[in-house]
């Protein structure tokens, strides 16, 4: 039947007798929403999920917030060293307009390319290293400590043109082509918002000298900068929220990637029974071994069997076996095999069995009990010697 092949459901939905048409198209597609539920990713990412995103690259990050801290650092640290970085710009341009005569030769060249260079490192350097360990250090808070070659790795398949359209039409990139433009928009905003009252005051610099001309734009600048970081620092938050979203949603499993992944970390639950179950075997297999060393076996009588030994030197009478039922009857077959003696007491073989494990000694409560049970069977081996 197909029914049956397709969805493995019992013959008797394929009898019209049972069900009519109606019901058996109810059941149908029960089975197909089923199964359809198996291969959705409704799953949230396992921890083992996770990680072997992170080794391949694949974490939440948000470009935009590195670049808004970027640019604060970048503009801060300018603020603070402008005066120097002034200062030591014009200096040496008055000192180069100063040696406009001197002849122009390989030396004089080289001497002022050497200059331009000092001056560099001087004034961009600082701004340099600051950017580069507040990038580095936006980038490890995010994704923590990550050395993968994955994205480094040539792959055909981004080459193909079919697929390069399909990425360029895909959510992802509707969502950055929308943000893009929100960003330049609302900084666009800000900015005009900002100019428009201060461009009527710029011609007025031309009657100010160099110094004080300079002082103002820097003013300006700085003004206009720090109120456009703010606002792309909301717009970073907003997306490292949304990016450490998407890739949960793209982590995300179906229910049956979880039961594989589980089998593959925690092992096969029934490889794992089969396991225990051996193991069980092998120590019912060693205390049954131990059962002939025993020197007496208090039983219930059919319910709990527990065998005891105790050797001059011990501190006390010891278990060695013990079991219910099945166990107890096993215990007592060997036991009467190999003359151990079996003694009738059922309040102590219920204490015994409830509150000793075995290889443990006899507890101490219990010591008169079966010292009264050792005793006894001790004159009775002594009788069975002098018979």
């Amino acid at each position: 039947m197909k029914c049956m092949e397709r969805f493995r459901l019992p013959c008797r939905l394929c009898n019209s007798e049972a069900f009519t048409a109606e019901e058996r198209q109810v059941v149908r597609f029960r089975f197909d929403l089923q199964r359809f539920a198996d291969g959705d990713k409704t799953e949230e990412p396992t921890a083992k999920k996770r990680s072997d995103a992170a080794k391949k690259g694949q974490v939440g990050k948000s470009q935009e917030l590195s670049t808004a801290f970027v640019l604060l650092i970048g503009f801060a640290v300018i603020k603070v060293l402008w005066q120097q970085i002034y200062t030591t710009i014009a200096g040496y341009t008055i000192y180069i307009f100063g040696h406009l005569n001197q002849t122009v030769d390989v030396e004089n060249v080289l001497t002022l390319f050497i200059g331009v260079v000092i001056i560099i490192a001087k004034t961009a350097m600082p701004i340099m290293l600051a950017v580069m360990v507040v990038g580095l250090a936006i980038n490890l808070a995010q994704t923590g400590l990550i050395f993968s070659t994955e994205k480094l790795e040539p792959k055909l398949d981004n080459l193909n043109p079919i697929n390069g359209v399909g990425r360029m039409f895909s959510k992802r990139s509707i969502v950055e082509l929308v943000k893009s433009l929100l960003k330049i928009a609302v900084i666009g905003f800000f900015i005009y918002n900002y100019l428009k009252d201060e461009i009527f005051t710029m011609p007025q610099f031309i009657f100010y000298d160099l110094a004080t001309s300079l002082s103002k734009i820097s003013d300006i600048i700085f003004a206009l900068a720090f109120q456009v970081i703010g606002v792309i620092f909301i717009i970073a938050f907003l997306d490292y929220g949304y990016q450490k979203w998407q890739t949960t949603q793209d982590l995300k499993m179906t229910k049956q990637e979880v039961k594989d992944e589980f089998k593959q970390t925690e092992g096969d639950p029934q490889i794992k029974g089969k396991i225990r179950q051996k193991q069980r075997q092998m120590a019912m297999s060693r205390m049954m071994q131990e059962v002939p060393k025993a020197d007496v076996i208090v039983t219930n009588p059919t319910h709990f069997a527990v065998a005891l030994k105790y050797e001059k030197g011990m501190v006390a009478p010891q278990v060695i076996a013990k079991g219910a039922d099945f166990v107890a009857q096993k215990i007592k077959s060997i036991g009467r095999e190999n003359d151990v003696p079996l003694v009738e007491n059922r309040p102590l073989a219920r204490a015994l069995y409830a509150s000793a494990e075995v290889g443990d000694f006899v507890p101490r409560e219990l010591y008169q009990s079966v010292a009264e049970v050792l005793a006894y069977v001790y004159r009775l081996k002594h009788r069975r010697r002098r018979a």
